[in-house]
Protein backbone atom coordinates (compact mmCIF):
# COMPACT_ATOMS: atom_id res chain seq x y z
CA UNK A 1 0.00 0.00 0.00
CA UNK A 2 1.56 3.63 -0.40
CA UNK A 3 0.71 6.58 0.58
CA UNK A 4 0.08 10.09 -0.95
CA UNK A 5 -0.13 13.27 1.60
CA UNK A 6 -0.70 16.84 1.02
CA UNK A 7 -1.61 19.95 3.10
CA UNK A 8 -3.99 22.53 2.81
CA UNK A 9 -4.03 25.91 4.73
CA UNK A 10 -7.12 27.69 4.95
CA UNK A 11 -6.98 31.03 6.59
CA UNK A 12 -10.10 32.62 8.81
CA UNK A 13 -11.31 36.13 9.61
CA UNK A 14 -13.53 33.93 12.66
CA UNK A 15 -12.16 32.61 16.10
CA UNK A 16 -10.27 29.19 16.10
CA UNK A 17 -12.97 27.86 18.77
CA UNK A 18 -16.52 29.04 16.74
CA UNK A 19 -14.80 27.91 13.09
CA UNK A 20 -13.58 24.17 15.41
CA UNK A 21 -17.42 24.01 16.66
CA UNK A 22 -18.60 24.85 12.91
CA UNK A 23 -16.58 22.47 10.87
CA UNK A 24 -16.00 19.76 13.48
CA UNK A 25 -18.65 19.45 16.22
CA UNK A 26 -21.59 21.03 14.26
CA UNK A 27 -20.98 19.98 10.13
CA UNK A 28 -22.97 16.88 10.47
CA UNK A 29 -26.64 18.70 10.77
CA UNK A 30 -24.75 22.41 9.07
CA UNK A 31 -23.81 20.92 5.62
CA UNK A 32 -26.38 19.56 4.74
CA UNK A 33 -28.50 23.11 5.38
CA UNK A 34 -26.24 25.25 3.68
CA UNK A 35 -24.97 23.04 1.13
CA UNK A 36 -27.44 20.47 0.47
CA UNK A 37 -26.19 19.32 -3.10
CA UNK A 38 -22.98 18.41 -1.38
CA UNK A 39 -24.23 16.26 1.65
CA UNK A 40 -27.67 15.26 1.67
CA UNK A 41 -27.30 14.41 5.35
CA UNK A 42 -25.17 12.35 8.28
CA UNK A 43 -26.23 9.46 9.87
CA UNK A 44 -24.53 7.86 12.93
CA UNK A 45 -24.38 4.19 12.17
CA UNK A 46 -21.93 3.32 15.77
CA UNK A 47 -20.98 5.45 18.65
CA UNK A 48 -21.78 8.75 19.96
CA UNK A 49 -20.08 11.13 17.84
CA UNK A 50 -16.65 10.80 19.83
CA UNK A 51 -13.49 8.60 18.94
CA UNK A 52 -14.45 5.28 16.98
CA UNK A 53 -18.38 6.51 15.79
CA UNK A 54 -18.71 5.47 12.25
CA UNK A 55 -20.92 7.95 10.12
CA UNK A 56 -22.41 7.39 6.74
CA UNK A 57 -22.42 10.44 4.57
CA UNK A 58 -25.07 10.72 1.96
CA UNK A 59 -24.12 13.15 -0.75
CA UNK A 60 -26.31 15.55 -2.44
CA UNK A 61 -27.76 15.28 -6.20
CA UNK A 62 -25.11 17.58 -7.30
CA UNK A 63 -22.44 14.59 -6.42
CA UNK A 64 -20.90 12.28 -8.27
CA UNK A 65 -20.45 9.68 -5.45
CA UNK A 66 -23.80 8.14 -3.55
CA UNK A 67 -22.34 7.73 0.01
CA UNK A 68 -19.55 7.57 2.08
CA UNK A 69 -18.66 5.86 5.58
CA UNK A 70 -16.32 8.22 8.12
CA UNK A 71 -14.52 7.01 11.15
CA UNK A 72 -13.56 9.37 14.08
CA UNK A 73 -9.90 8.74 15.02
CA UNK A 74 -9.31 11.23 17.39
CA UNK A 75 -10.94 14.47 18.38
CA UNK A 76 -9.59 17.08 21.10
CA UNK A 77 -12.15 20.06 22.05
CA UNK A 78 -9.29 21.68 24.18
CA UNK A 79 -6.24 21.67 21.19
CA UNK A 80 -9.07 21.77 18.46
CA UNK A 81 -7.98 18.80 16.86
CA UNK A 82 -9.86 16.13 14.60
CA UNK A 83 -8.52 13.14 12.65
CA UNK A 84 -11.04 11.45 10.70
CA UNK A 85 -10.89 8.21 7.93
CA UNK A 86 -12.93 7.58 5.00
CA UNK A 87 -12.80 3.75 5.42
CA UNK A 88 -15.77 2.90 2.67
CA UNK A 89 -17.57 4.46 -0.22
CA UNK A 90 -17.64 5.02 -4.19
CA UNK A 91 -15.64 8.18 -3.67
CA UNK A 92 -12.78 5.58 -3.47
CA UNK A 93 -13.07 4.74 -6.50
CA UNK A 94 -11.77 1.05 -5.88
CA UNK A 95 -7.52 2.55 -6.13
CA UNK A 96 -7.71 3.61 -2.37
CA UNK A 97 -7.85 1.74 0.28
CA UNK A 98 -8.70 4.71 2.70
CA UNK A 99 -8.11 8.48 3.25
CA UNK A 100 -7.19 9.92 6.74
CA UNK A 101 -7.86 13.57 7.73
CA UNK A 102 -5.55 15.43 10.55
CA UNK A 103 -7.60 18.83 11.09
CA UNK A 104 -5.77 21.49 13.82
CA UNK A 105 -7.52 25.17 13.86
CA UNK A 106 -4.78 27.44 15.16
CA UNK A 107 -5.92 30.75 16.19
CA UNK A 108 -4.00 33.94 14.76
CA UNK A 109 -2.96 37.28 16.29
CA UNK A 110 -5.84 38.78 14.95
CA UNK A 111 -8.48 36.92 16.38
CA UNK A 112 -8.76 34.88 13.19
CA UNK A 113 -7.60 31.14 12.95
CA UNK A 114 -5.69 28.96 10.35
CA UNK A 115 -7.31 25.49 9.48
CA UNK A 116 -4.73 23.10 8.84
CA UNK A 117 -5.33 19.64 7.10
CA UNK A 118 -3.41 17.35 6.47
CA UNK A 119 -4.95 14.43 4.23
CA UNK A 120 -3.00 11.30 3.41
CA UNK A 121 -4.49 8.83 0.42
CA UNK A 122 -3.49 5.37 0.97
CA UNK A 123 -3.88 2.94 -1.71
CA UNK A 124 -4.31 -0.03 -2.51
CA UNK A 125 -1.04 -1.75 -3.93
CA UNK A 126 1.16 0.48 -6.25
CA UNK A 127 -1.97 2.01 -7.82
CA UNK A 128 -1.53 5.83 -8.22
CA UNK A 129 -3.87 9.00 -7.48
CA UNK A 130 -3.55 11.71 -10.29
CA UNK A 131 -2.76 15.61 -9.60
CA UNK A 132 -6.26 16.44 -11.42
CA UNK A 133 -8.03 14.16 -8.27
CA UNK A 134 -6.07 15.38 -5.52
CA UNK A 135 -6.88 18.98 -6.94
CA UNK A 136 -10.22 18.38 -6.80
CA UNK A 137 -10.60 17.37 -3.49
CA UNK A 138 -8.80 19.99 -1.78
CA UNK A 139 -11.12 22.71 -4.04
CA UNK A 140 -13.96 20.66 -2.48
CA UNK A 141 -12.66 20.96 0.95
CA UNK A 142 -12.30 24.96 0.35
CA UNK A 143 -15.34 25.15 -1.17
CA UNK A 144 -17.27 23.83 1.72
CA UNK A 145 -14.85 25.41 4.49
CA UNK A 146 -15.60 28.95 2.58
CA UNK A 147 -19.15 27.96 2.73
CA UNK A 148 -19.10 27.14 6.48
CA UNK A 149 -17.31 30.28 6.81
CA UNK A 150 -19.82 32.54 5.01
CA UNK A 151 -22.72 31.31 6.73
CA UNK A 152 -20.77 31.89 9.99
CA UNK A 153 -20.20 35.66 9.13
CA UNK A 154 -24.09 35.60 7.54
CA UNK A 155 -25.30 34.35 10.99
CA UNK A 156 -23.27 35.48 14.12
CA UNK A 157 -25.31 33.84 16.64
CA UNK A 158 -24.72 30.62 15.16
Amino acid sequence: MGAITYDIEISSSISAARIFKAVVLDVDTLVPKIMPQAIKNVEILEGDGGVGTIKLIHFGEGSQYKSVKHRVDAIDKENLTHSYSIIEGDVLGGVIESVTYHVKIVPTEDGGSICKNRSIYNTKGDAEISEEKIKEGKEKAMAMFKAIEAYLLANPDA
